[in-house]
């Protein structure tokens, strides 16, 4: 099988907060390092009721310090809203304390509303320079040359790798005509992803981080002792799903049975469209879908993620996945 990861959104529950939220990330952190997961990551989230990652260089800190080989990452940050050099520095910082095990995701999306945009103060059309950005964010690793005026410091000749993430075919092109490894969201956008997929690979441009092409799938797991705890516990993340689309984001609700009985026809076809890659069930239920999922798009690698209201569920639910398929 290959290598499995994570991607956490520290979720603020329904009745909890933050700072919960944060102590949660950082012991499911730990737990996975031990199972033998690849990578943490976390992401950049604006104006998100149930998401405590806003802060997303920062909660990358509090994890890496509170573990120890696992590599822990963006997943990632929102490039729009933020300068290069500042990303540079921010992550030179945490490739200076944690060598060896940061990585750092960008997406050229948002992560949040355009009246939340604005307040971020970097305007509605920081996707259009997103090719720029990511090149000038690159040459802000390189070693810094004589008489350049102007460095990030920590930042300049670190080997910090950078992934490209993305929803749809744009992030798939730009990651094949830079050479980087390319992160595709099927877990809540799985539209194009046979598409995106074949795209990155036909077009990919070795370079000086990578040489072939690399590709990891978000999927949504949650995975209990039966078929019939997965579903329920998975209620919680279609709940957040349908609040998200109606406007009303909120924390993550504790699972509801009946739920589906209040959506709209066209709610039921959207959640059934977003959930193509997801799986709720058994360990027998999950390791078989995973493994037609991984022989069908012959992904390289997969992140996780599983938004359970229960914080001791959602620790069952990566240890059967580690247990089921392994960790290599």
């Amino acid at each position: 099988m290959v290598p499995l990861s994570v991607l956490d959104l520290s979720l603020i529950v329904q009745g909890g907060d933050a700072g919960q939220a944060l102590r949660n990330t950082l012991d499911l952190a730990r737990l996975c390092e031990g199972l033998g997961y690849r990578r943490y990551w976390v992401a950049e989230h604006h104006n998100m009721p149930g998401v405590a990652s806003a802060a997303t260089s920062v909660v990358i800190g509090h994890i890496a310090a509170g573990t120890s080989t696992i590599r822990v990452g963006a997943g990632g940050i929102m490039l729009p809203n933020h300068t290069p050099l500042v990303i540079a520095e921010h992550f030179g910082t945490l490739e200076a304390l944690f060598p060896g095990r940061i990585d750092l995701g960008i997406g050229r999306a948002p992560g949040s509303d355009p009246v939340t945009q604005q307040a971020l103060r970097r305007g509605l059309n920081g996707a259009d320079r997103f090719p720029d950005d990511v090149v000038e964010l690159q040459a802000w690793f390189r070693p810094a040359q004589p008489g350049q005026f102007v460095r990030a410091v920590p930042g300049a000749g670190l080997r910090v790798p950078i992934w490209i993430l993305g929803s749809s075919l744009f992030g798939a092109q730009l990651a094949a005509a830079l050479g980087l490894p390319f992160a595709f969201a099927s877990h809540f956008a799985p539209a194009h992803l046979e598409r995106a997929i074949e795209l990155y690979r036909a077009g990919f441009q070795p370079s000086e981080q990578l040489e072939r092409p690399y590709v990891m799938l978000g999927l949504n797991v949650v995975a209990a002792e039966s078929d019939r705890e997965a579903r329920h516990l998975s209620t919680s993340r279609q709940q957040a799903f349908v609040s998200l689309r109606r406007g009303r984001p909120t924390p993550l609700p504790p699972p509801d049975d009946s739920f589906e009985q209040r959506m709209t026809p066209f709610e039921h076809a959207m959640l059934e469209a977003a959930s193509t890659c997801s799986i709720a069930g058994s360990p027998d239920t999950v390791r078989r879908w995973v493994t037609a999922f991984v022989e069908r798009t012959g992904a390289d690698e997969l992140m996780v993620s599983s938004q359970i209201f229960d914080h001791a569920a959602r620790r069952r639910s990566f240890e059967i996945l580690a247990a089921e398929l392994g960790t290599a």
